[in-house]
Protein backbone atom coordinates (compact mmCIF):
# COMPACT_ATOMS: atom_id res chain seq x y z
CA UNK A 1 0.00 0.00 0.00
CA UNK A 2 1.76 3.19 -1.28
CA UNK A 3 0.36 5.45 1.47
CA UNK A 4 2.58 8.14 0.07
CA UNK A 5 1.18 7.69 -3.49
CA UNK A 6 -2.45 8.40 -2.12
CA UNK A 7 -1.58 11.13 0.01
CA UNK A 8 0.04 12.62 -3.08
CA UNK A 9 -3.18 11.97 -5.31
CA UNK A 10 -5.75 12.92 -2.32
CA UNK A 11 -3.98 16.72 -2.66
CA UNK A 12 -5.75 17.26 -5.61
CA UNK A 13 -9.29 16.92 -4.05
CA UNK A 14 -11.12 19.10 -2.00
CA UNK A 15 -10.89 18.34 1.99
CA UNK A 16 -14.81 17.72 1.63
CA UNK A 17 -14.43 15.00 -1.14
CA UNK A 18 -11.77 13.32 1.19
CA UNK A 19 -14.08 13.43 3.61
CA UNK A 20 -16.92 11.89 1.73
CA UNK A 21 -14.39 9.48 0.66
CA UNK A 22 -13.74 8.34 4.36
CA UNK A 23 -17.72 8.60 5.52
CA UNK A 24 -18.72 6.12 2.61
CA UNK A 25 -16.01 3.91 2.84
CA UNK A 26 -16.79 3.40 6.65
CA UNK A 27 -20.18 2.42 5.89
CA UNK A 28 -19.39 -0.41 2.76
CA UNK A 29 -19.21 -4.18 3.67
CA UNK A 30 -18.47 -6.85 1.48
CA UNK A 31 -20.41 -8.95 4.27
CA UNK A 32 -23.39 -9.03 1.35
CA UNK A 33 -23.45 -8.88 -2.13
CA UNK A 34 -26.68 -8.74 -4.79
CA UNK A 35 -26.73 -10.70 -8.03
CA UNK A 36 -29.24 -10.24 -10.55
CA UNK A 37 -30.73 -13.09 -12.68
CA UNK A 38 -31.09 -11.61 -16.71
CA UNK A 39 -33.52 -8.85 -15.91
CA UNK A 40 -35.28 -7.65 -18.63
CA UNK A 41 -35.78 -4.15 -18.13
CA UNK A 42 -32.53 -2.19 -18.02
CA UNK A 43 -33.91 0.27 -15.40
CA UNK A 44 -34.34 -2.12 -12.67
CA UNK A 45 -30.87 -3.45 -13.18
CA UNK A 46 -29.77 0.36 -13.02
CA UNK A 47 -32.09 0.81 -10.07
CA UNK A 48 -30.15 -1.94 -8.23
CA UNK A 49 -27.02 -0.32 -8.54
CA UNK A 50 -28.24 2.40 -7.27
CA UNK A 51 -29.72 0.95 -3.97
CA UNK A 52 -26.91 -1.14 -3.50
CA UNK A 53 -24.47 2.11 -3.53
CA UNK A 54 -26.98 4.17 -1.53
CA UNK A 55 -27.11 0.96 1.69
CA UNK A 56 -23.33 0.54 1.40
CA UNK A 57 -23.26 -3.00 -0.54
CA UNK A 58 -19.68 -2.64 -2.59
CA UNK A 59 -20.81 -5.85 -4.98
CA UNK A 60 -23.20 -6.13 -7.42
CA UNK A 61 -23.24 -9.30 -9.67
CA UNK A 62 -25.09 -9.68 -12.96
CA UNK A 63 -25.69 -12.20 -14.92
CA UNK A 64 -26.38 -12.03 -18.67
CA UNK A 65 -26.84 -15.53 -19.81
CA UNK A 66 -30.07 -14.63 -21.29
CA UNK A 67 -30.93 -10.54 -21.64
CA UNK A 68 -27.66 -8.45 -22.07
CA UNK A 69 -27.40 -5.44 -20.29
CA UNK A 70 -25.54 -2.03 -20.12
CA UNK A 71 -25.66 0.26 -17.18
CA UNK A 72 -28.84 3.06 -17.37
CA UNK A 73 -26.52 5.99 -16.25
CA UNK A 74 -29.67 8.40 -15.92
CA UNK A 75 -31.44 5.67 -13.58
CA UNK A 76 -27.81 4.66 -11.52
CA UNK A 77 -27.73 8.51 -11.27
CA UNK A 78 -23.50 7.85 -11.06
CA UNK A 79 -24.14 4.65 -8.79
CA UNK A 80 -21.99 2.62 -11.03
CA UNK A 81 -18.75 4.77 -10.70
CA UNK A 82 -18.81 3.44 -7.02
CA UNK A 83 -20.03 0.50 -6.90
CA UNK A 84 -18.25 -2.97 -8.42
CA UNK A 85 -20.26 -4.39 -10.80
CA UNK A 86 -18.78 -8.02 -11.62
CA UNK A 87 -20.93 -9.54 -14.95
CA UNK A 88 -21.76 -13.18 -15.59
CA UNK A 89 -22.55 -14.84 -18.73
CA UNK A 90 -24.13 -17.28 -16.89
CA UNK A 91 -26.29 -18.65 -13.17
CA UNK A 92 -23.71 -21.43 -13.13
CA UNK A 93 -20.68 -19.48 -13.01
CA UNK A 94 -21.97 -16.69 -10.86
CA UNK A 95 -23.09 -19.17 -8.53
CA UNK A 96 -19.79 -20.91 -8.25
CA UNK A 97 -17.72 -17.75 -7.68
CA UNK A 98 -19.88 -16.52 -4.99
CA UNK A 99 -19.56 -19.89 -3.17
CA UNK A 100 -16.03 -20.01 -3.59
CA UNK A 101 -15.90 -15.86 -1.67
CA UNK A 102 -17.41 -17.87 1.25
CA UNK A 103 -20.89 -16.82 0.51
CA UNK A 104 -24.15 -19.04 0.95
CA UNK A 105 -26.65 -18.25 -1.86
CA UNK A 106 -30.08 -16.70 -0.86
CA UNK A 107 -33.37 -16.88 -3.19
CA UNK A 108 -35.90 -14.00 -2.83
CA UNK A 109 -38.71 -16.05 -3.64
CA UNK A 110 -42.54 -16.01 -2.47
CA UNK A 111 -43.62 -19.49 -3.61
CA UNK A 112 -40.67 -21.51 -1.55
CA UNK A 113 -40.72 -22.33 2.25
CA UNK A 114 -39.31 -19.23 2.81
CA UNK A 115 -37.78 -17.18 5.75
CA UNK A 116 -39.57 -13.76 6.15
CA UNK A 117 -37.27 -11.52 6.08
CA UNK A 118 -37.31 -9.96 9.67
CA UNK A 119 -35.75 -13.62 10.51
CA UNK A 120 -33.11 -14.19 7.99
CA UNK A 121 -29.96 -15.02 9.62
CA UNK A 122 -27.67 -12.01 8.91
CA UNK A 123 -24.33 -13.51 11.21
CA UNK A 124 -22.92 -15.28 7.72
CA UNK A 125 -21.57 -13.98 4.16
CA UNK A 126 -25.04 -14.04 2.26
CA UNK A 127 -24.83 -13.40 -1.50
CA UNK A 128 -28.92 -11.98 -2.34
CA UNK A 129 -30.44 -13.20 -5.38
CA UNK A 130 -33.08 -11.55 -7.53
CA UNK A 131 -34.65 -12.82 -10.46
CA UNK A 132 -36.31 -11.43 -14.19
CA UNK A 133 -39.55 -9.43 -13.14
CA UNK A 134 -42.29 -11.99 -14.63
CA UNK A 135 -40.59 -15.78 -14.35
CA UNK A 136 -38.67 -14.96 -11.01
CA UNK A 137 -35.41 -16.90 -10.56
CA UNK A 138 -34.14 -19.63 -12.47
CA UNK A 139 -34.58 -23.56 -11.47
CA UNK A 140 -30.66 -23.28 -11.14
CA UNK A 141 -30.37 -20.72 -8.48
CA UNK A 142 -33.46 -22.42 -6.49
CA UNK A 143 -31.77 -25.44 -6.53
CA UNK A 144 -28.12 -23.71 -5.06
CA UNK A 145 -29.77 -22.02 -2.57
CA UNK A 146 -28.74 -22.58 1.19
CA UNK A 147 -31.95 -20.30 1.85
CA UNK A 148 -35.17 -18.61 0.83
CA UNK A 149 -36.04 -15.09 2.15
CA UNK A 150 -39.47 -12.89 1.17
CA UNK A 151 -40.91 -9.77 1.86
CA UNK A 152 -44.30 -10.44 3.60
CA UNK A 153 -47.49 -8.48 2.11
CA UNK A 154 -50.58 -8.39 2.85
CA UNK A 155 -52.29 -7.09 -0.24
CA UNK A 156 -53.55 -8.79 -3.34
CA UNK A 157 -50.03 -9.00 -5.07
CA UNK A 158 -47.59 -11.36 -4.55
CA UNK A 159 -44.35 -9.95 -5.44
CA UNK A 160 -42.84 -6.36 -5.83
CA UNK A 161 -40.92 -4.88 -8.94
CA UNK A 162 -37.52 -6.04 -8.23
CA UNK A 163 -36.06 -2.80 -7.80
CA UNK A 164 -38.19 -2.18 -4.98
CA UNK A 165 -37.82 -5.48 -3.73
CA UNK A 166 -34.19 -5.20 -3.77
CA UNK A 167 -34.69 -1.24 -1.99
CA UNK A 168 -36.65 -2.95 0.84
CA UNK A 169 -34.36 -6.04 1.64
CA UNK A 170 -31.21 -4.10 1.82
CA UNK A 171 -32.68 -0.98 3.50
CA UNK A 172 -33.40 -3.90 6.11
CA UNK A 173 -30.56 -6.06 6.26
CA UNK A 174 -28.06 -3.79 6.60
CA UNK A 175 -30.08 -1.86 9.66
CA UNK A 176 -29.75 -4.50 11.23
CA UNK A 177 -26.29 -5.69 10.48
CA UNK A 178 -25.07 -2.37 11.95
CA UNK A 179 -26.37 -3.00 14.92
CA UNK A 180 -24.79 -6.42 15.92
CA UNK A 181 -20.88 -6.86 16.50
CA UNK A 182 -20.33 -8.45 13.34
CA UNK A 183 -16.84 -7.72 11.53
CA UNK A 184 -19.10 -6.30 8.76
CA UNK A 185 -16.78 -3.53 7.68
CA UNK A 186 -13.89 -2.89 5.03
CA UNK A 187 -10.53 -3.59 6.22
CA UNK A 188 -8.03 -1.10 6.28
CA UNK A 189 -6.20 -2.53 2.91
CA UNK A 190 -9.85 -3.04 1.36
CA UNK A 191 -10.54 0.81 2.47
CA UNK A 192 -7.14 1.48 1.04
CA UNK A 193 -7.42 -0.07 -2.22
CA UNK A 194 -10.98 1.54 -2.91
CA UNK A 195 -9.71 5.07 -1.56
CA UNK A 196 -7.21 4.90 -4.12
CA UNK A 197 -9.46 3.72 -6.81
CA UNK A 198 -12.14 6.61 -6.22
CA UNK A 199 -9.00 9.10 -5.69
CA UNK A 200 -7.91 8.15 -9.55
CA UNK A 201 -11.07 8.36 -11.13
CA UNK A 202 -11.61 12.20 -9.74
CA UNK A 203 -8.37 13.27 -11.53
CA UNK A 204 -8.22 14.15 -14.87
CA UNK A 205 -4.80 12.58 -16.74
CA UNK A 206 -4.03 10.43 -13.23
CA UNK A 207 -1.65 7.81 -15.10
CA UNK A 208 0.49 11.04 -16.02
CA UNK A 209 0.44 12.31 -12.84
CA UNK A 210 1.22 9.19 -11.06
CA UNK A 211 4.02 8.87 -13.79
CA UNK A 212 5.63 12.45 -12.84
CA UNK A 213 5.28 11.29 -8.99
CA UNK A 214 7.12 8.30 -9.23
CA UNK A 215 9.94 9.99 -11.22
CA UNK A 216 10.58 12.75 -8.49
CA UNK A 217 10.44 9.81 -6.22
CA UNK A 218 13.11 7.92 -8.54
CA UNK A 219 10.88 4.54 -8.51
Amino acid sequence: MNHKLLDYLQSYLTDRRRDLFDRVLSERTYHFTVAVEDVYQLHNTSAVIRSCESFGVQNLHVIEEVNVKRIDREIAMGAQKWVDVHRHTSTKACVQSLKADGYRIIATTPHKKAYRLEDFDITQKAAIFFGRETEGLSPEVLEAADDFIYIPMVGFTESLNISVSAAITLQYIMTRLKSTDISWQLSTAEIFEKKMEWTKKMIKDVDRIVERWEEDQNI
